[in-house]
């Protein structure tokens, strides 16, 4: 399963909006902060995560940018991260079916 490490932020101007990404993404990534996501996605979840986001948002008023940081088992991070903790790449997790 070939996954891609993608950083998702995002700024959504109505509080009921921006609470149904929020939880949306939690289905989707680890939350780095406050309307930032790091996800490990296949490009099936990538399209469903667009299509689903796409859905929510008001395109007017909205943005959310997904930043593909390449293949998840071979990006090197280079980030610079301040204050109460560090940014720590998400590992790939066995999936139970």
């Amino acid at each position: 399963m070939d996954q891609r490490l993608y950083i998702v932020a995002y700024d959504i101007a109505d509080q009921r909006r921006w609470r149904r990404v929020f939880k949306l993404m939690k289905g989707y990534g680890e939350w780095v902060q406050l309307s930032v996501f790091q996800c490990r996605l296949t490009l099936k979840q990538h399209a469903d995560l667009i299509a689903l986001l796409d859905g929510i948002i008001k395109h007017d008023e909205d943005h959310i940018v997904l930043l593909d940081l390449g293949v998840a088992d071979n990006v090197i991070p280079r980030v610079v991260s301040l204050g109460k903790s560090e940014f720590v790449t998400i590992e790939h997790e066995a999936i139970i079916v």
